[in-house]
């Protein structure tokens, strides 16, 4: 497959999955936190999906398109190990709804992600929430949920809490 193609295939299954969620957390309250923006098409994505809800975004330094930047008080800039355990404070009631599209080409920096982002995460999630990942996760306290249809197995990992 090329790397287009795979790319178009993880970003249908992003935001087939994305789509499926709007109707997932019908009465589970709580924001969303999005980790990492990128160029900002998840977080304008989330934007529609969720009009209602705050919206956390957590990215090292912004290179998005500027209608796609959140204002100050929902950007949280810096290392995404560090602001997620300075954050929790902020989320006594938990997230409804926290979606990781953070992986890299290095195998070894997915995997250490992998391991430790579960264990910041779990404490800021409501009970009911869903965890979104580009990468499998593992927490004792979440349960892998099926894949939207036509998402393909391993593309995509969806988890709730």
């Amino acid at each position: 497959m090329s790397r287009l193609d795979s790319f178009i295939r993880r970003m249908s299954a992003q935001r087939d999955c994305l789509n499926w969620s709007a109707g997932a957390l019908n009465g589970v309250d709580g924001p969303v936190l999005e980790l990492g923006l990128g160029n900002g098409r998840t977080y304008d994505h989330l934007r529609s999906l969720f009009p209602d809800r705050e919206i956390f975004v957590f990215e090292r330094r912004v290179n998005a398109h500027p209608d796609c930047i959140p204002d100050q008080a929902h950007l949280i800039l810096g290392d995404i190990f560090e602001t997620l355990t300075g954050f929790a404070a902020r989320l006594p009631a938990g997230a409804a709804l926290a979606h990781a599209d953070i992986g890299s080409g290095d195998t070894e920096l997915n995997r250490q992600m992998a391991v430790r982002l579960p264990e910041l995460l779990a404490p800021m999630m409501t009970p009911g929430g869903l965890v979104f990942s580009d990468q499998p996760l593992s927490h004792d306290g979440w349960r892998p949920e099926p894949l939207p249809e036509g998402v393909p197995a391993d593309r995509y990992f969806i988890y709730r809490t």
